[in-house]
C-alpha cells in the first residue's frame, strides 16, 4: 500500500478503487462495522464490515457470482490488510 493511501479511510479508499473501476450510476457503501462488534474479524476501530449497493452498466451479461468477483478482486488489497465482509448489491442500472 503507498503511504498516501494509508491516510486514507477504507471507505474512501474502497469508493475511490471501485468508483475508478466501474464507473458506477449510483454508489452507496456503508460501514456497517459497529453491528458486527465481538463477532469474527471485528475490530475495535471499525472500518472491517460494509455494505455495497452499486449501479453499473460494466455488470451487464455478467452473472450475479461473476460481478461479485470483480468487485473482491477490486478490493483484494483491503482484504488482505482488514476488510473481514463486503455484503453486495451489484445491479445493471436497468435492472435497478
Amino acid at each position: 500500500m503507498t503511504e498516501h493511501k494509508t491516510h486514507l479511510s477504507r471507505a474512501s479508499r474502497i469508493q475511490t478503487q471501485l468508483r475508478e473501476r466501474f464507473s458506477p450510476v449510483h454508489f452507496v457503501l456503508t460501514d456497517q462495522s459497529g453491528q458486527h462488534a465481538g463477532h469474527a474479524g471485528a475490530r475495535p476501530g471499525g472500518e472491517t464490515h460494509y455494505h455495497l449497493a452499486m449501479r453499473a452498466s460494466a455488470f451487464e451479461g455478467l452473472s450475479r457470482v461473476a460481478r461479485q468477483r470483480l468487485v473482491y478482486d477490486t478490493l483484494r488489497e483491503e482484504f488482505d490488510t482488514g476488510l473481514h465482509a463486503l455484503s453486495l448489491d451489484l445491479k445493471t442500472p436497468a435492472e435497478a
